[in-house]
């Protein structure tokens, strides 16, 4: 699967609207039949920076996505509203869902 981190550092006037200005955007993405999940956090030390968390199938999915007609009005739509330019990490994980974090096994 391609994994994606992002974190958008949204202007402060706009930082607790970012949810509903990027509800569209986010939805659609959700709604893409390659894409495996998309979920926005809030930085618990900047209010003002929200984490994004995605992930794609496979190559042919992330091709998808960067050319569908959602991405193409987020790139005109949401840049305004940011501070700076997103940060991203984006690799190819040999996975396709989340593992277990053994060391902090919870146990009945």
């Amino acid at each position: 699967m391609i994994f994606i981190t992002a974190k958008f550092l949204i202007k402060p006037e706009h930082a607790d609207n970012w949810p509903e200005i990027s509800r569209a955007f986010t939805e659609a993405t959700r709604a893409e039949p390659g894409c495996l999940w998309y979920d926005w956090s809030r930085s618990l030390a900047d209010p003002n920076e929200y984490v994004l968390v995605e992930a794609f199938r496979d190559d042919d999915a992330g091709a998808a996505h960067v050319g569908s007609a959602h991405f193409k009005a987020a790139q005109q739509e949401l840049p305004p509203y940011l501070a700076q330019t997103p940060r991203i990490v984006n690799a190819k994980v040999d996975q396709n869902d989340w593992s277990e974090l053994g060391e902090l096994a919870v146990r009945d």
